[in-house]
Parts: C-alpha cells; sequence; structure tokens
C-alpha cells in the first residue's frame, strides 16, 4: 500500500485541482499522462460533474469539447482522439476508419462506439450547482439539442430486443470493460484470427478477450457502423443494467431542463416510464438487476456494480430500492470489505480484487451510488458512501481504482475523475 500524509479537506482539494490542470488539453482533460492520452467519454462527463460546484466555464467545455465529436446519428463517440497522439493508443483512428463514414464529424477522429450516456445528468447537475447561472443557462440552451439527437439515436438505434432498454455492442462500450459479465458472451462467440495488438495471427496464438474486443469494433467498423448490421448480424449485444440506468436518469434531467432549453419534456417524461418498466420486466430477477444477453436469451448470473445502476431512478418501486440496498449493504458487497463498493460480488468466482472491474473500487461508481442513495432517502448510505470514498484518495491518492478490502491505490496515479469526483464530494464540506 502506498504511504501517504493525512491531508485537510482544502490541502486534499488543491491537490485535486492540480491533478486537473496537469491532465487539462486546452479544451479537455484526458483520464490520466501517459496511459490515455485522448478525451474518453464517460471520464470526461465525470469531470464536468466533478467541476460544477467549481467552475461553470470549464464543466461546459469539457462537454462541448466532448460532443464536438457526435456523429450526425447523434452518437456520441466514446474516445475522441487528440491529433497530436493520434496513434499513440490502441485501438487508434487508424482502426476505428471514422473519417471515412458520412455521419462523422468533419475533421474530428472518433471512435465508432459509445459510453453510458451521462451528459444528461451532468448538464443538469452543473446547471443545479452552478456558480454562474447566466453562463449555465447558455450551455444548457446550446448542449440540450445535441442530447436530444443522442436520445433519439438510442431510441432508435440501440433498442436491438425491442423492449425499449438501449443495447451496449461491445463491452467498451459500458465503461466497465472487463466486468465478469462480459465473458459468457464473449466466449459463445467464434474464435478469432487477430492478436490483440495487430491484425495478424501468430501461429500458436489462442486467443483472447480483448482479441475478441478487437475483433467485435472491426466487424461493426466493416459493417460501415450499420444500424441494420446490429440488429440482425452483429454477435454481441447486452442490455445493461448501469446503461440504461443511467440513460433514465438522463432522460428525467432532459425533462426538467426542458423549459430552460425552449422544449417539449413529455418525450423525455415518457422515455422514463418505458426505460423503468422495461428494466423491471427485463432485467429484474431474485432481489437484483442482471445484464441480459440478447443473443443467447440468458441473464447473467453474477452480480456486479452495474446491477445497481437502475437505483439512480427517484421512481424505482420502494421495494425495489429495499431490496437493492440489502444487498449492497450485504457481505456480498459493502458488508464484507473496508471501502465502498467493490465492482463485483466478493463471494463470485470470478471476483479479483486485483482486476479492472473485478473486485477493485472506483470513485466514479461509488458517486453514482452516493448519488442514487440520496435520490431515495437512504441518507445513512450517502454518507457511508461519500466517506469512505474520500478516505480512499485521502489514504492512496488520486488513483484509477482502489483496492476494496485495504484502500490501496490500483491502476494510473493522478486519474481525473478521481480527482474531479473528489471536488464534487468535498463541496458539501468546503466553500469554492
Amino acid at each position: 500500500m502506498e504511504a501517504r500524509a493525512a491531508v485537510d479537506d482544502v490541502a486534499l482539494g488543491r491537490e485535486a485541482w492540480s491533478v486537473l490542470d496537469a491532465n487539462w488539453t486546452g479544451s479537455a482533460t484526458v483520464p490520466a499522462p501517459g496511459l490515455y492520452p485522448h478525451q474518453w467519454n464517460w471520464d470526461s462527463t465525470f469531470v464536468a460533474i466533478g467541476l460544477s460546484r467549481w467552475n461553470t466555464r470549464r464543466a461546459g467545455a469539457e462537454l462541448l469539447s466532448l460532443l464536438a465529436g457526435q456523429w450526425r446519428t447523434g452518437m456520441v463517440p466514446h474516445i475522441v482522439f487528440h491529433p497530436a497522439s493520434a496513434e499513440a493508443y490502441f485501438p487508434g483512428p487508424s482502426v476505428w476508419r471514422s473519417q471515412d463514414h458520412p455521419a462523422s464529424p468533419n475533421e474530428v477522429l472518433t471512435s465508432g462506439l459509445t459510453q453510458p450516456p451521462l451528459q444528461g445528468l451532468a448538464l443538469w447537475w452543473m446547471w443545479r450547482h452552478t456558480t454562474d447561472r447566466e453562463m449555465a443557462a447558455a450551455l444548457v440552451r446550446r448542449i440540450y439539442p445535441m442530447l436530444a439527437a443522442q436520445h433519439d439515436y438510442l431510441t432508435t438505434a440501440r433498442d436491438l430486443g425491442g423492449g425499449g432498454l438501449a443495447a451496449i455492442v461491445h463491452p467498451w462500450e459500458s465503461g466497465m470493460d472487463d466486468s465478469p459479465v462480459w465473458d459468457a458472451p464473449l466466449e459463445a462467440l467464434p474464435q478469432v484470427r487477430y492478436a490483440y495488438r495487430s491484425e495478424g495471427f501468430p501461429d500458436g496464438h489462442l486467443d483472447s478477450h480483448h482479441d475478441r474486443y478487437v475483433s467485435l469494433a472491426l466487424r461493426y467498423r466493416d459493417s460501415g457502423y450499420d444500424a441494420t448490421y446490429l440488429r440482425e448480424d452483429h454477435p454481441f449485444a447486452v442490455e445493461d443494467p448501469m446503461f440504461n440506468g443511467i440513460w433514465l436518469a438522463s432522460c428525467q434531467a432532459l425533462a426538467e431542463l426542458a423549459p430552460l432549453a425552449g422544449a417539449d419534456p413529455q418525450p423525455y417524461r415518457e422515455a422514463v416510464e418505458r426505460i423503468r418498466a422495461a428494466l423491471l420486466e427485463r432485467l429484474w430477477a431474485d432481489g437484483v438487476f442482471h445484464t441480459r444477453d440478447l443473443r443467447s436469451g440468458r441473464l447473467s448470473p453474477v452480480c456486479t456494480v452495474g446491477c445497481f445502476g437502475p437505483m439512480l431512478d427517484p421512481g424505482l418501486p420502494s421495494e425495489r430500492v429495499a431490496d437493492l440496498v440489502r444487498l449492497l449493504e450485504s457481505p456480498r458487497f459493502m458488508g464484507a470489505v473496508g471501502y465502498p463498493v467493490p465492482s463485483c460480488e466478493i463471494r463470485a468466482p470470478q471476483f479479483d480484487r486485483s482486476r479492472y472491474w473485478r473486485g477493485p473500487s472506483w470513485m466514479n461508481t461509488n458517486w453514482l451510488l452516493r448519488r442514487a442513495a440520496a435520490i431515495h432517502d437512504q441518507t445513512g448510505l450517502a454518507q457511508v458512501l461519500g466517506a469512505g470514498t474520500l478516505r480512499l484518495v485521502r489514504q492512496a491518492g488520486f488513483r484509477e481504482c482502489f483496492d476494496p478490502f485495504d484502500g490501496s491505490g490500483r491502476g494510473s496515479r493522478d486519474f481525473s475523475w478521481s480527482a474531479a469526483l473528489t471536488l464534487d464530494l468535498l463541496a458539501d464540506t468546503v466553500e469554492p
């Protein structure tokens, strides 16, 4: 475990700002220096959330930079590449070839996948906590049509199961790349013929999950990023409770922001009802939400932190909320660890405290669950989540993720969403 001197809240806030300033490119914030040199969708949106109580201008710039990569279909990509280091990350623009697609943005290189549609919630969070009401109102009016287009894309192009939920077509779209809930859908795929870092297939090479990640991306690319291909032929299609819980929360946010944007809130109110009903009908079983593999028709037996995503819905029935809180506080999750919240239930065979999304605790999912607890007046749970998460960064610094048992840091150092969400948590105790 890293040794680290205890710091007070003001000093911790200064450290967080130092990380964000160091990772700022002038238009966006990279997740971490070196390993992640571009703008990631989920990361950048959490940065905007964390900045919302402190700096409206920069929070808005973060969202606008990401949305500069939005396709004309409404799809918001999971990576917006910085040209100066375009091929410094694999898979880079030469793999995605977004510039060859007529719907991609001019002069902006992106991936061809998306990530959880958190931007609506982020825009609402910024409006609610703004330090500059006039600037925030202008940002809402500017960004709102882009998020309306994103919503239309998910509704028309990603309801692959026909039940009202959006399907992800690649594990990278979940934001929780290596979660064990993707194991079964990936293992059902035929053996692929490329290595993870090249399209050449060395003799004797046995494919891995990461090889299949690349295979899925290439298949989708070679279809011309076609929505009909996704519905009829793409081998990976999963309804994820976290992705859809975030979509519902963003639809709720768009309904509340609609009067300010001069828009009709009713389509988003209807979307909230539709997504809620579909989550309960299609993904609820045995006291928890599960992922559904649309190709096999099966629910995943593994419970992960993503299973709690629908708690972001303020209209989720109280008995379902009680079931989820009971599970979250049980020895399967928070009840047997020292820090919130393990990314996979600790009794599962797939649990691994050292592997991404198979055990470690993450700032962003802790923040989402704290928000969900507050929505449902679970004050004690919200306090535990907030205090435990701040204890992680006080002890180990702004790491990418953390060991849920001893709190030691894992992954990259100086991770942007960890710094930004620390600022949001500190805003409840420290004056800007």
